[in-house]
């Protein structure tokens, strides 16, 4: 997967190149850093996805999703916000955006949001996806609402965040990477419609209280 990466501050986009390209199979083929920037390096590269931040001087992201849907139709576009309101995720999946991310989520939440893009389907935190579902937004449902509907190896996940380990424990435990069990909280959080860490220990214990 190529990936253009869009925002106004040099650190974050450094840090983010580091973090998208630890994901495997994917790599940043341009940066840009601004709204008239990412419609050029849109042009000359044809990224399969574009993550693109919504607060920038000059034109905002609104204004350059719009026009990268016209002028880039073949790349995905997938938002970075510090902004989980409704108003501003229902703007932007109406402008044409295919993922929505805050940017206090977790890794593993931009690695699932950028391969949901690629593959045509919409993803978006979960506590955006909560806010939206409060809201009454059309379309929206949480995939699962029962931790008994949940896959083997999340439930196992899940027990073991309801006993207390850590993320890195866990990963012992299960013989898996860090990674991986963090790629495995994001998809729980998002099955289980949990907005936060503090939302998915709790419904992590009840299930622990059950099994």
């Amino acid at each position: 997967m190529r990936v253009l990466i869009c925002d106004d501050h040099t650190l974050i986009r450094a840090g983010l190149r580091r973090l998208v390209e630890s994901f495997d199979g994917i790599e940043v083929v341009a940066e840009a850093a601004g709204a008239d920037e990412v419609v050029i390096r849109a042009r000359e590269h044809g990224p399969d996805v574009i993550l693109l931040d919504l607060s920038m001087p000059g034109r905002n992201g609104f204004e350059a999703l719009t026009e990268l849907r016209r002028v880039a139709p073949d790349s995905a576009v997938v938002i970075m916000s510090m902004h989980d309101d409704v108003a501003h995720v229902r703007e932007a999946l109406a402008c044409g955006a295919s993922g929505f991310v805050v940017k206090e989520a977790a890794p593993g939440e931009l690695e699932i949001a950028l391969r949901a893009a690629q593959a045509g389907r919409l993803f978006l935190s979960p506590q955006v996806s909560a806010s939206m579902l409060a809201a009454g937004a059309p379309g929206l449902r949480r995939t699962a609402s029962d931790p008994g509907s949940l896959s083997p190896r999340q439930r196992e996940i899940l027990t073991a965040l309801g006993a207390g380990r850590t993320t890195k424990q866990i990963a012992a435990d299960l013989g898996i990477s860090i990674k991986t069990v963090e790629t495995h909280r994001a998809r729980l959080m998002e099955a289980l419609g949990c907005r936060n860490a503090v939302e998915l220990l709790r419904a992590a214990v009840q299930w622990s209280d059950r099994v």
